[in-house]
């Protein structure tokens, strides 16, 4: 399995950073940042054309269990980002195992890598989710609140868990993260398109905490996390401003200037609709960002209203 080689020479300073999930919408963006501050950045791949301008592209397949070797050369930093996509096939069993071994046996193939072949790897970075709590009411929740009960809390405890089988010695750090809001896709197109139509409305009581981040102070907590050798452990990636999922879904009506006429959507038509997804609508996770803030790091747009503007330019 050869590199894929890019038209783009690597950058000459900085830190040489591996990326899983390079093409995905945070890995897009954390791309261009990392490259702009100076670093090389190696992308994992399966598909040959899939190229990101400045990143090197080296060929892996987790289900065949390979990987090129040369993908880890000169690597101090690996940011584990891939995974199947949460809501974009219905949760069947065979689904759902999918979801959970994209992203262990993802990390567990770099780890064996690394077992057999010299590399100079000292940091793991990787993506978790809030879901890790499951659905919690008005209770805020810090980074030693406890898991929750349903699939995504234990996907995303078997995702932190393959994490940390990380060599003795390895920096770890673990970000549990919110929806991520940009204007080139995510979960912001799906919400964004039915309210344009004059069909947003609340789901469920519409009283359930959303956790949210702009995706370029996502990006800035993995360049942060990769530069900074005295971050570890797990963090919330959320903004400081969680906000209920009425007053996200009038935010988005008030941006396209359309009314919220419909009623509320009763929870449990969205759970006779798309069953146990609907989970990822309906579970209330108030986080806390004061671990992040404590580090020092600043967030660009730590209210909604402008996150939104500055993607909507409104």
């Amino acid at each position: 399995m050869n590199e894929i080689t890019s038209n783009s020479a690597p950058g000459e300073t900085g830190k040489t950073i591996l990326l899983t999930g390079g093409s995905g919408l945070v890995g897009k963006t954390l791309t261009e940042l990392l490259l702009k501050n100076g670093h090389t950045v190696h992308h994992l791949t399966r598909n040959k054309t899939n190229r990101t301008p400045g990143a090197r592209l080296f060929l892996w397949n987790v289900g065949q269990e390979q990987i090129d070797p040369a993908s880890i050369r000169g690597v101090t930093t690996v940011i584990h980002l891939a995974g199947e996509g949460i809501a974009e096939k219905p949760w069947t069993t065979k689904r759902k195992e999918a979801i959970i071994k994209s992203r262990t046996d993802s990390i567990r193939l770099i780890y064996g890598l690394m077992k057999t072949h010299p590399h100079t790897i000292d940091t793991v970075i990787s993506a978790s989710a809030v879901g890790y709590y499951g659905d919690r009411g008005e209770e805020e929740l810090t980074e030693e609140s406890g898991a929750g009960t349903g699939f995504l809390s234990a996907a995303c405890v078997a995702w932190e868990a393959a994490v940390d089988e990380a060599p003795e010695g390895t920096r770890v750090v673990k970000f549990r993260t919110g929806i991520v809001l940009g204007q080139d896709g995510g979960a912001l197109g799906p919400l964004a398109k039915t309210v344009k139509f004059g069909l947003g409305t609340p789901l469920g009581s519409g009283k359930q905490w959303m956790p949210w981040i702009h995706i370029d102070d996502a990006a800035r907590l993995y360049a942060r996390a990769a530069e900074d050798p005295s971050i570890r452990g797990v963090f919330n990636m959320a903004a400081p401003n969680p906000v209920r999922n009425e007053d996200f879904t009038r935010m988005l009506a008030h941006y396209f200037k359309k009314p919220l006429w419909l009623p509320n959507v009763p929870a449990f038509a969205l759970r006779i609709l798309v069953g146990e997804m609907s989970t990822m609508v309906l579970a209330s996770d108030r986080t806390s960002a004061r671990k992040v803030t404590d580090t020092a790091f600043v967030f660009s747009y730590p209210n909604l209203a402008d996150a939104l503007k500055k993607i909507y330019g409104k």
